[in-house]
């Protein structure tokens, strides 16, 4: 992957990317419902605006740290919602000027970080180069959300390798938050990127189970953000087959995915 830098500078492009999306909405258009349960765009700048907000306090203050941790340890599946919540509450103006405040100073704070420190977090600690590509991977998958929920298309951008990369490396975690046994041989993973410029591959060419298609459909895929049958994503292999299934690369319980869409629903239905 490429340095601590060079990923954040593409979290700040995908950040003024959903920045762009929602800068000129009036309130009522914050308070559009997005295809996340219960959430508005509000909710969802919201909810990358407090997370940025304990990333940063991860980066700078470990002792700040423990104290949100402990917070959460007593709702672990409800603490985000709630902090969501919050965030939603407040004037779209003020939370937007937040959250882009928030970003800078993170970003700053992750390129400063040492080589080989590790950062505490809710999972195991991570380095910030780790950090920089899931606050990538969940600025992206958010925007996503408030993209649908505007109806409109943002054409994807290389920057998805991040996302493609943490996809791959949450392999095992998948089949673990689902109580199964990950697979003991790795898999082979063939996505071409969104420019068309490059195939990216991850695995041994020799693996009996592989996962091909677009990029974007496998970070589609991974964030849960579209249902697999919506998807152009192939397999070899019934491992591969079946982690398509499951696949997550977001931190937490096993998400509930999304719906088919009705043109798949009918064509399954024969």
């Amino acid at each position: 992957m490429s340095s601590v830098d060079g990923i954040v500078a593409d979290l700040a492009a995908e950040s003024e990317s959903l920045d762009d999306l929602v800068a000129m909405l009036t309130p009522e258009q914050w308070a559009t419902p997005t295809p996340a349960q219960g959430w508005t765009i509000a909710h969802q700048i919201g909810h990358l605006l407090w997370t940025d907000r304990v990333s940063l306090t991860a980066v700078t203050d470990a002792e700040g740290f423990k104290e949100i941790f402990g917070i959460a340890a007593h709702d672990p599946l409800g603490f985000v919602d709630k902090a969501a919540d919050v965030e939603a509450a407040r004037p779209p103006a003020e939370l937007l000027a937040d959250w882009r405040a928030t970003r800078g100073k993170l970003g700053g704070a992750l390129c400063a970080v040492p080589d080989g420190t590790k950062l505490p977090w809710f999972g195991p600690p991570m380095s910030a180069a780790s950090m920089a590509t899931a606050r990538m991977m969940e600025t992206w998958a958010h925007g996503l959300d408030v993209a649908d929920a505007l109806g409109i298309t943002v054409a994807p951008s290389d920057r998805l390798r991040h996302v493609a990369h943490i996809g791959v490396r949450t392999r095992d975690f998948a089949y673990a938050v689902n109580g199964k046994p990950a697979p003991a041989e790795p898999f082979r993973y063939e996505l071409k990127s969104p420019s068309g410029a490059d195939e990216w591959t991850w695995g041994p060419e020799d693996a009996t189970n592989v996962v091909r298609g677009s990029a974007l459909d496998f970070c589609e895929l991974v964030t849960q953000r579209r249902h697999p049958d919506d998807l152009d994503i192939t397999t070899v292999g019934d491992d591969a087959a079946e982690w398509v299934t499951i696949a997550q690369c977001f931190a937490g319980p096993p998400g509930g995915g999304r719906e088919p869409s009705t043109a798949n629903e009918g064509k399954n239905n024969g």
